[in-house]
């Protein structure tokens, strides 16, 4: 077992977001899941990452990462006009609900119902965090070795 965080290491932490109000957005504490992260795997920013890099189990750390580090920009592409006949009274276009579509694959996408006007209901399939700074309250729980 290694002492500290590598550009190698497979690390389990639990990750505490806040949104620059200082609210929660979301925490693994709440159903005390920590996560996974491999550190080289392109799964977070290289600005995560270097975040993280000497820190020990049991320590925790707390920094703020622009947009573009944390969970990107919010991309205009992302925003598309469906047709108010693709819902149901099941899942009705109510502004504020997230919708999920299978994609050709059978890859859901979630998307925030953002405007419904006339038959057509606006759908922002980019992330809830996208265009935000986010605050991290990262608690290293385990360093593992990485084969």
């Amino acid at each position: 077992m290694t002492n500290v965080v590598s550009a190698n290491s497979e690390i389990i932490v639990h990750i505490t977001m806040k949104l620059a109000d200082g609210s929660a957005a979301d925490s693994t504490k709440v159903n005390n899941k920590p996560a996974k992260i491999i550190m080289g795997d392109a799964s977070i920013s290289p600005a995560f990452e270097q975040q993280l890099l000497g820190l020990k189990a049991g320590e925790s750390k707390e920094f703020t990462l622009e947009a573009k580090d944390a969970f990107g920009e919010s991309n205009p592409d992302n925003i598309h006009y469906v047709d108010l006949n693709k819902f149901s009274p099941d899942a009705p276009a109510k502004v504020g609900s997230i919708v999920t579509f299978t994609q050709p694959g059978g890859i859901e996408l979630p998307g925030i119902i953002k405007e419904v006007s006339g038959d057509s209901v606006t759908v922002d399939f980019n992330h809830p965090l996208a265009g935000q700074s986010v605050t991290f309250v990262i608690d290293v729980v385990e360093i593992l070795e990485r084969a």
